[in-house]
């Protein structure tokens, strides 16, 4: 299957820690109270600084599949968008639609914004239990949606910590034609 020309080098995979990335945004899964917490949401929090747990607490929370917006302060990021991803529960509950919510929904911000440069971590797979693969295809799926339709973000990165992640993401891009 041929790449999509609309989507030629607007999709890539990272493999190492997302609060490292110097692009206009990161996006953090975070909790509800957008407190900080563990995994990612801890890391971008610790190399954020302090700021950004006031900012956050200035939000006052988001909602699971909402996304919100501060600045990236400390981070080489410009700015953090926040998005809430869904506990897995066995999939009856929602998961799926409320995971493709987090990614419309920072894509979206980003676009509304001009940010050109997205990166997203794997959102609700580590805690939150949400099975890798059918995450990823989620997230391929919501994002090569919006790029077909929108001219920002300029570029998405799929950004993996463990090597192991980033397979599944290459198998789900894969999937929809695209090499990275």
């Amino acid at each position: 299957m041929a790449q999509d020309g609309k989507l030629a080098g607007r999709i890539a995979l990272a493999q190492g820690d997302i609060a490292a990335l110097e692009v206009d945004a990161i996006v953090n899964a975070a909790n509800r109270a957008l407190a900080g917490g563990g995994g990612v949401d801890g890391a971008i929090h610790r190399a954020a600084g302090p700021e950004l747990a006031a900012a956050c607490r200035a939000i006052g929370g988001c909602a699971t599949g909402e996304a919100v917006l501060t600045p990236g302060f400390a981070l080489k990021a410009r700015h953090i968008v926040h998005t809430v991803g869904p506990v897995w529960r066995g999939g009856d509950r929602g998961e799926e639609g409320l995971l493709a919510n987090c990614y419309r929904n920072s894509l979206a911000l980003a676009g509304e914004r001009d940010l050109a440069t997205l990166a997203f971590p794997s959102i609700s797979t580590g805690a939150y239990g949400f099975p890798i693969a059918r995450a990823c295809r989620i997230a391929v799926g919501e994002t090569i949606r919006h790029l077909r339709a929108s001219a920002m973000p300029a570029r998405v990165l799929f950004c993996c910590y463990a090597a192991a992640d980033g397979a599944h993401y290459r198998e789900a891009l894969a999937e929809r034609g695209i090499a990275v």
